[in-house]
């Protein structure tokens, strides 16, 4: 059974690994004061962020479209990764030959004429980095602006722009799949865990309360869309009821060493956070019981019948 971890660091170390302090009996080792803060984070439910993988650009014109709505058709700004504000309609065209966009496209396009069948990798991908309704947008910008320089400066050319029309703040971030090097940027589970990660550490830093932790940690069931990847794997019963047993005995071994050290409070909190966790249901299960909550909800609405 593979360990469930929460990480809130850049680097591979677990800030705390549920599954192991369930196993190992007593004896843990002390928390650290980033594992409390973290755990605090999770109990009291702060907000969780979100990265998602909304696709990506395989030609010039696809590339062109997607610049040219995230810049709202010439009535937003988009800035790129040397600080330039680029507001005029249009733009898209030039930032696409600055990126040698044009060039790649035609490379690419020899080698899938010569390797016939085979679509043409991404020339873009494209993020969206979000929080919910009342995170101040201008400090989500800011971080925004931090993970971008951190993770591609120098490497993959990218532009990126805040829209704050839809009721929740978020930034389009459109990045080169090819860096400078010539390396390709390839988005994987782990990497969008690790991206998540150090971008709520991004927004704490601000003094906005952000958190990344997994869905099984927090009780919550195992989607069939997991950070922005989709997949289509229906997990069994066993599996999620396995999963959670490691979790509740993970989260009484949290519980108890803060007591040990003197943190009775929120050792209460974490004893009450997971007892309020809901029942591991697959997706089927959380389909039907959506479906009867509509059935009911529609026979309240109708009132008495014959």
């Amino acid at each position: 059974m593979p360990k469930r971890v929460v990480d809130l660091r850049g680097d591979q170390k677990a800030l705390l690994d549920l599954a192991s302090y369930g196993r190992r009996g007593p004896g843990h080792r002390p928390l650290t004061k980033a594992e409390i803060e973290h755990v605090s984070r999770t109990v009291r439910r702060v907000p969780e962020v979100m990265i998602k993988v909304s696709g990506g650009a395989r030609t010039l014109r696809g590339v062109r479209s997607h610049l040219d709505y995230i810049g709202r058709e010439g009535r937003g700004e988009v800035e790129t990764d040397e600080g330039v504000r680029l507001q005029e309609r249009g733009f898209e065209k030039d930032l696409v030959k600055d990126w040698d966009l044009d060039l790649e496209a035609h490379r690419r396009y020899t080698e899938r004429a010569i390797a016939a069948g085979r679509k043409p990798p991404k020339l873009v991908h494209n993020l969206v980095f979000s929080m919910p309704r009342g995170t101040p947008p201008d400090k989500l910008l800011k971080a925004v602006r931090t993970f971008a320089r951190e993770k591609f400066a120098l490497q993959h050319r990218y532009a990126l722009a805040l829209h704050t029309d839809q009721g929740h703040p978020h930034v389009h971030v459109v990045v080169k799949a090819e860096s400078e090097q010539g390396v390709r940027l390839n988005i994987r589970k782990a990497t969008l865990r690790g991206w998540r990660r150090d971008f709520a550490r991004y927004l704490c830093e601000l003094g906005v309360e952000a958190n990344a932790t997994e869905r099984a940690v927090r009780g919550k069931r195992e989607s069939s869309k997991l950070d922005g990847i989709y997949l289509r794997v229906e997990p069994g019963k066993a599996k999620l009821l396995e999963t959670r047993k490691e979790v509740e005995r993970g989260w009484r071994a949290v519980s108890e060493i803060l007591v040990a050290e003197g943190q009775p409070e929120l050792a209460a909190q974490v004893r009450a956070f997971a007892a309020k966790m809901s029942p591991p249901r697959t997706d089927r299960e959380s389909i039907a019981e959506r479906l009867l909550e509509r059935v009911h909800h529609a026979r309240l609405r109708e009132g008495p019948t014959r």
